[in-house]
């Protein structure tokens, strides 16, 4: 039995209930709240403990800033639940999952596809005709985080159609720290919010540096593994498409914009 099964069974399961009812919270979103809250604490106790003043320096660390919030309103931490089948292998094609990706900064409302790994190990990234759907709907990556988890979400999407008109993400060029992205649960209304802290632009060189690629996916899918607790307990996601200019077949840059969730 892992901590969070130890802490939800406690006493016949009536501690997490009473807890979660005191705070307005439905088994479920207790659950989603424990099960996000719980890895972030196990990491930064067992990095902390045998530091001089560890513990203090970690106290302090989750009454303030983000992990406060956190602390005082355990709704946040709620995320959606499984997006696919738990039997979709990463080789399998693009799945409709039950997400909107919003960006109101640049006016984006796009449906999502869960994707996986093509042939070539790289992410999926569905085209097809120029009035295919692909075009205007955005990726979440299948081997990345569930979006507010303590991890990374990795998200991509297409800069222009062949015709050359905007894709999805033509726009994520004109997003600044602060800005507002919202992933919406379709199934019950759960908005899980998140905040740009910055963007970078990279050669296809750069972009396949694994230092660029674990800061793009987060820790674990480089790797070869399942999404792993980000070092700072904090929930990311991580938009990335085309830019510079076309040629060889592809654009000759990658933008990546990073955000880090809000509420």
């Amino acid at each position: 039995m892992n901590i969070l099964e130890a802490v939800l069974n406690a006493q016949g399961g009536a501690t997490a209930r009473e807890a979660g009812r005191g705070l307005g919270l439905s088994p479920e979103q207790t659950a989603s709240a424990l099960g996000a809250l719980i890895p972030a604490l196990a990491a930064g106790l067992q990095r902390q403990a045998t530091q001089p003043g560890g513990l203090d320096s970690l106290v302090g660390a989750l009454t303030s800033g983000h992990h406060s919030r956190y602390l005082d309103d355990p709704a946040s931490l709620a995320r959606p639940d499984a997006l696919t089948d738990g039997n979709l292998g990463l080789r399998s094609g693009p799945v409709p999952v039950p997400l909107a990706l919003r960006m109101p900064t640049i006016g984006v409302d796009a449906t999502v596809l869960g994707v996986g790994i093509t042939a070539g190990n790289v992410m999926d990234a569905p085209m097809g005709p120029a009035d295919a759907p692909a075009w205007q709907q955005a990726f979440w990556y299948r081997g990345s985080a569930i979006p507010g988890a303590n991890s990374t979400a990795l998200f991509a999407g297409h800069v222009d159609d062949p015709l050359g008109r905007p894709g999805t993400f033509a726009g994520i060029d004109r997003l600044r720290p602060g800005d507002p992205i919202v992933v919406h649960d379709t199934r019950n209304g759960l908005d899980v919010r998140f905040s740009v802290t910055g963007s970078q632009t990279y050669t296809l060189d750069q972009a396949a540096e694994p230092a660029v690629l674990d800061q793009i996916y987060g820790a674990g899918p480089v790797a070869g593994t399942v999404p792993q607790p980000s070092a700072d307990g904090l929930a990311h996601l991580t938009l990335v498409t085309c830019a510079g200019v076309f040629r060889n077949g592809t654009h000759d840059h990658r933008l990546a914009v990073y955000a880090t969730r809000s509420a």
